[in-house]
This record gives C-alpha cells, structure tokens and sequence, in this order.
C-alpha cells in the first residue's frame, strides 16, 4: 500500500506531525507497563498540540491489527509496545504492509534486538564482549539434550525473547536449576543459561546515533528484577554514573556499536555490566525502551536538556526521516 496523501503532504505548518497513532498494551506479558509508556507518550504530544490517539493493540493477529490500524487513518504510529509483538519485528511488519511511518526500528533490527543468541553473535563477532551463555530449548531438554554449562555457578536463567526482567532467576545451586528453569520456560519455549558476571550494572540510552550519558543502575534486591524496576525506591539511579572518563567513553562506544551492528534507528537503551577490568560487556539491547517520564532513556535525554514532550516529538521526527519525507522546517 503506497504511503497516503496525507502523510505525502504534511502541510505547512511547523507543529503539523499528521496524526499519530501511539501503539500501547500489546499480548505480551509487558503490556502493563507499556500501557504506562503508551499513555506517558500520549499525554506528552496532546501537550505539544499533537493530533495523537492511543490505539490498544490486544492481540497478535494480523489481520485484526491490520484491521484496526486502518481504521484509525493515521499518518505515523509511535511504537509503544513492549516485548512480543513490539520489538520482535511483528507490528513493524504490518506497518510497513500498509505504508505507514514508525518510530524506532525497522522489522529485521527489532527481530534481532529481541533475540539475545542471534544478536549476542552478532556482537561477539564484531569484538564486544557478551556473557559466556548456553541456550537451552524446552522439547530438547525434556528429551534430556542439555549439557551443563562450561562455567562456573551462580548461573542467570531468562527467557530468550522477554524483556523487563520478566522469568529471570538467579541460581546458585544446582538443586535450584530446575525451579529457575520452569520458570523462564513459562514465558518462552528457548531460554539462555548465563554466567552471572560480579560488576556494576550500567544502561546506555542511544538517540539518533549518539549515545546518552552512561546511568549506573543500583538496586536493592541483588539484581535489577522486575520488582526493583517498577516499584519506587528500590533501585537507586546514578546519573551520570561515576566513571573516569575513558571508562564512560568505552562504555558509551560500546553501546553505540550495539546499536548499529544491529541496524538500529530512532532509539535504543543498551543494558551492560561494566566488568572488574572495567570492560563492558553487552548484556541486551532494548529496541523499545520504557517511555514513562521516569524511565531511563527520557531520564538520560532529560539530563542533556532534552525534556521528555521533545523526545516524543524528535523520535516522530526521526520517523518520517527514516522514511526520507521531510516535514516543514
């Protein structure tokens, strides 16, 4: 479908961004909290005179996405979605099927973003370091074809394509193995099995192909867990993070790097364990990151003096550049 004449003629005005979609909620076990990003991003744009409307996405079908995204008529959708179904390439798919502009990235860079094996080799391959991990499929390992890991305990057991800390367990004895297993398995069918690596836990947030000021992330459970990212007070946040210069800049290029060998655009936040000799190591990187006022990319943007009604606005903007329409200057 050609991309509409609305779009094609995004008039003359300079607050004139055609009507965006934000996309929120979604099928995956991170709708609540993309419903918050969803409706942060909404409130923001109505605030800058943007016409928006939030579209709750409820399922995974094609054709009843298709169905309701058409029906809304709308220019540029701003991707608010979390986990399956927002970064795993899906909904960019349908979007690029009806023409319609997007924030963030493509189809194949979301794919590989979701995916941690595909994209740990990528960024292995490239020279940035990433945890020692053995991937671990649920019929395989029902059938006994697991082979216990060359590393040593303690091991991190996650799903393989869920964000947000969502089934993720730290095991320190085998006897806990299975529990850890059983519980990433409940979110996806292939789980990773990693070295838990002792360092300082650090996000790096990328906007238009520069990277943001390094946060140091400190919890006050042992790992930055679903609890501690989403209830107030339980993780400290140091911004910028107390780095020597040369720390930060490896750690900042680090990011960047993850970024682009994954072919990412618009946005990203990178989660990495800043290692005893000081080398990043690549944990994941979030092609969607939270979209709250509070979350870490806007806290990072807003620290450079990028408020958070400026980031929304400059990630739609980035949209129709991605997309080589240009909108009024």
């Amino acid at each position: 479908m050609a991309i509409n004449s609305r779009t094609q003629e995004l008039k003359n005005s300079r607050t004139d961004y055609g009507r965006i979609g934000v996309l929120m909620g979604g099928p995956s076990s991170e709708r609540d909290i993309s419903l918050k990003s969803g409706q942060a991003v909404y409130e923001a744009l109505r605030q800058s005179a943007v016409d928006a409307l939030p579209i709750d996405i409820k399922t995974s079908d094609r054709r009843e996405n298709i169905s309701l995204i058409n029906s809304r008529k709308i220019d540029c959708a701003f991707i608010a979605l979390h986990g399956f179904f927002g970064e795993d390439g899906q909904i960019q798919g349908i979007l690029d099927t009806l023409g319609i502009q997007y924030t963030g990235s493509g189809k194949l860079a979301s794919e590989l973003a979701m995916n941690k094996v595909a994209s740990r080799k990528i960024f292995a391959g490239a020279g940035l370091a990433v945890p020692r991990y053995r991937l671990i499929n649920k019929t395989s390992y029902k059938k006994g074809g697991f082979r216990e890991p060359d590393f040593k305990l303690p091991w991190v057991i996650k799903p393989c394509g869920h964000g947000s800390s969502v089934g993720l367990s730290i095991v320190d004895k085998r006897e806990d193995f299975e529990k850890g297993l059983k519980t990433a398995f409940a979110f996806d069918k292939d789980v990773l099995v990693e070295e838990y690596l002792r360092g300082r836990e650090l996000t790096v947030g990328i906007l238009d192909e520069e990277a943001l000021p390094v946060i140091e992330i400190v919890p006050k459970n042992r790992f930055f867990d679903y609890q501690a990212k989403y209830t107030a007070g339980m993780t400290d946040y140091i911004l910028p993070a107390q780095l020597e210069d040369y720390v930060a800049e490896g750690t900042q290029k680090a990011a960047l790097c993850a970024h682009q060998l994954l072919g990412c655009s618009g946005c990203s936040r990178v989660d990495i364990i800043l290692a005893e000799d000081n080398t990043p190591v690549v944990l994941e990187l979030n092609s969607i990151p939270g979209l709250t006022a509070a979350s870490l990319l806007p806290k990072a943007a807003r620290f450079i003096g990028i408020e958070f009604s400026q980031l929304c606005l400059r990630l739609i903007r980035s949209a129709y550049e991605k997309a080589e329409i240009s909108l009024p200057r």
